[in-house]
């Protein structure tokens, strides 16, 4: 009713994360008839991304996704959300409905979700402009809008940390000597973590095509106290 439109069933929200500028990726949740839908929520690896002195560029980010979610949807001939809410102000706002219209040739009603200084939900911003649509903080869509915001920002976080995770394992295994990136692929996919890697026999190293004295390499640096403080966080 604030914004206007019609009842519709599905509303799907975006969010970016990025520690400094670095490991940015993007974050999808999907709430049908205000209830989030798990199984409709989506992570993206940012790949084109943009840095700058001030972080990750959250416009071309934004496009990125946006072009690559709705895209993907129009090519399985699968319906489109009644709702897109981004996480921030009138640049991404104005990212969304460029690619929405002049680059995919759909119209999909997009609102940003705003926040205040204390990082709080505030309030709307709606149409090109960006004109601010209020809300009535005691009522249902406002709590609604509350839930959707917490929960893409908690998806994001979860995933950049992830990866961040990841790529600081990733980083460290090069480091090890007879570890090419073969190895490490087959090492990450197998395992995924410093604690399974450091819980694995000689055997199981080996039985992924690893030479035993490689094997026993991995396992003597992995034990190390200081890396698994370091890089078993997040």
């Amino acid at each position: 009713e604030a914004l206007n439109l019609p009842y519709g069933h599905v509303i799907e929200s975006f969010d970016h994360s990025h520690i400094q500028g670095t490991n940015p990726v993007s974050a999808m949740v999907m709430f049908k008839d205000g209830r989030p839908e798990k199984s409709g929520y989506r992570k993206y690896k940012i790949k084109g991304e943009v840095e700058h002195q001030s972080g990750a560029d959250e416009a071309a980010n934004t496009r990125e996704v946006v072009y690559r979610r709705y895209s993907r949807l129009i090519k399985e001939n699968t319906p489109l959300p009644d709702l897109i809410l981004m996480d921030g102000g009138i640049i991404e706002l104005r990212a969304v409905m460029d690619v929405l219209q002049n680059e995919l040739g759909i119209n999909i009603p997009v609102a940003g979700m705003v926040k205040d200084d204390h990082h709080n939900t505030s309030h709307l911003i709606f149409g090109e402009d960006g004109i601010e649509v209020p809300l009535d903080r005691k009522s249902q869509g406002f709590y609604l809008l509350q839930r959707i915001q917490d929960e893409v920002h908690r998806f994001a976080i979860t995933f950049q940390r992830k990866t961040r995770s990841k790529n600081a394992l990733s980083s460290r295994l090069d480091d090890i000597q007879g570890v090419g990136p073969k190895t490490r692929t087959k090492l990450l996919k197998e395992f995924g973590s410093v604690k399974k890697m450091k819980e694995a026999t000689i055997e199981q190293l080996t039985a992924l095509g690893i030479s035993k004295t490689t094997a026993q390499t991995i396992k003597i640096t992995l034990a190390s106290t200081d890396f698994h403080k370091k890089y078993s966080k997040g």
